[in-house]
């Protein structure tokens, strides 16, 4: 069973991976784990405590890693362990998938310079904070909802459901049983 890891930090964005954790967990039947700097309770956007598996420095030595998703939150300062991480995935060709501000740990890393992607941060937001933009600007697709480039997906927050398609389109969860995948994917569009 493929291990897939989530980046969590203070007020992540937890409802923009709720659908695709559920469904890697319980039709691709991964393994799921949540890694943070520290073993601390890590509070999300919603208010609920989540506690993470594992620290940054031990997802680095696990095998099986399948891949890294990275939700939204706060734009943040950005710790050289979760840049090694995402650097050693993208080396070993493993998913790399970020929603809404999440991208900005991938620009940070490097994995963006080279790379059409989107998110949710506009340069508007970025000035007005004061802070130095993660993202290099003449790669980002702001129009796109969902952009993917090989192992690499990103996504405007707002796009959460193509976001989860996307991921599982690439891990092949939905591996001959596209009936299945079409059919959630028209549920829920239908709402």
């Amino acid at each position: 069973m493929g291990k897939i890891l989530c980046f969590i930090s203070q007020d992540f964005a937890d409802f923009e991976i709720t659908l695709t954790f559920h469904k890697l967990k319980n039709v691709g039947h991964k393994e799921v784990l949540s890694v943070s700097y520290d073993l601390n309770p890590v509070i999300s956007e919603s208010g609920l405590y989540y506690q993470p598996n594992a620290t940054i420095r031990e997802a680095m030595e696990l095998e099986d890693v399948e891949g890294l998703i990275i939700p939204g939150g706060p734009i943040r300062e950005q710790r050289e362990e979760l840049t090694a991480l995402i650097q050693k995935l993208d080396q070993e060709q493993k998913l790399l998938a970020a929603i809404c501000n999440g991208p900005q740990y991938l620009g940070r890393a490097g994995i963006l310079h080279t790379r059409p992607f989107t998110t949710s941060c506009a340069v508007e937001r970025i000035q007005k904070l004061g802070v130095e933009d993660p993202f290099p600007r003449h790669q980002c697709l702001e129009e796109q909802r969902v952009v993917q480039d090989g192992h690499v997906i990103t996504a405007k927050g707002r796009a959460f459901v193509d976001f989860s398609f996307a991921v599982f389109d690439y891990l092949g969860i939905y591996e001959g049983a596209q009936h299945e995948r079409d059919q959630l994917w028209n549920d829920i569009m239908d709402r």
